[in-house]
């Protein structure tokens, strides 16, 4: 039987404004099993981001709930935490530390033992392709290197799931098919991979399952053979569109 490792139960987020309540998510119902990759599609504003970060627990829903590897976000966001990696667009990386410095910091932030990190920094800077950026300044990485250091900083503590928003962003074709490769091998080994994107071809290729989000509701669920043979649609972009006309998925 399959395990359930991330479960969002009717979550709704409203933001206060000066104009008043902006709904960033309303409703929103999925979950995601060990060992599969789910992506939420949609246009930037649907509630994506916001969506993720309720899962995170970095944002508190207004309404609804959220379990994440058997532990509730309300109740027990430490729990929740110790067990994600959590890959913001925004990197928050220093620009002083090397790379390797980096991951000890936040190695040490987690309390992970000064012999672990120092074994899965290795590790980490293998897969990622990052041996030859491993002693020199964030402050020097482009882009892509950037992303993938922050991606390096997630996995450390080893998590079951892996929660990243917009993975790709910013990157050009060659760094972004190293971080696909990655997220199909964190796949394979087992872990649970939820993330978020606007990108058509990327959820074409890379997800088990896809939510569309659109205005803040999901509007449709489930595999892209499912949705192209519920929409009578041969691509992706096209059932997006037929997606966002329809009435939002229960």
């Amino acid at each position: 039987m399959s395990e359930v490792m991330v479960e969002a139960r009717r979550l709704s987020k409203v933001f206060p404004t000066r104009k008043g309540p902006v709904q960033a998510v309303d409703d929103l119902s999925f979950s995601c099993e060990k060992g599969e990759i789910f992506g939420l599609l949609g246009p930037n504003g649907a509630g994506k981001t916001t969506a993720l970060r309720m899962l995170a627990t970095i944002l508190t829903p207004t309404s609804g709930e959220a379990v994440v590897a058997g532990f509730d976000t309300r109740r027990e966001p430490e729990r929740v935490r110790e067990r994600i990696g959590f890959l913001a667009t925004e990197t928050g990386l220093y620009d002083r530390f090397t790379a390797r410095e980096t991951l000890r910091f936040f190695g040490r932030i987690n309390k992970i033992p000064e012999e672990e990190i120092r074994r899965r920094s290795s590790e980490i800077f293998e897969r990622l392709d990052l041996v030859r950026l491993a002693d020199r300044r964030v402050g020097t990485f482009s882009t892509g290197e950037r992303q993938k250091l922050s991606l390096a900083r997630s996995i450390l503590h080893d998590p079951p799931v892996l929660i990243l928003d917009e993975p790709t962003f910013g990157l050009d074709v060659m760094a972004a098919r190293a971080v696909v490769d990655t997220v199909r091998a964190f796949r394979d080994e087992g872990r649970t991979i939820l993330f978020s994107t606007h990108i058509m071809d990327l959820a074409s290729k890379l997800c088990d399952r896809i939510g569309i989000l659109h205005r803040s509701r999901l509007r449709a669920l489930g595999t892209l053979a499912e949705l192209k043979g519920r929409f009578g649609k041969d691509d992706l972009e096209e059932v997006f569109f037929a997606a966002a006309e329809a009435t939002p998925a229960e």
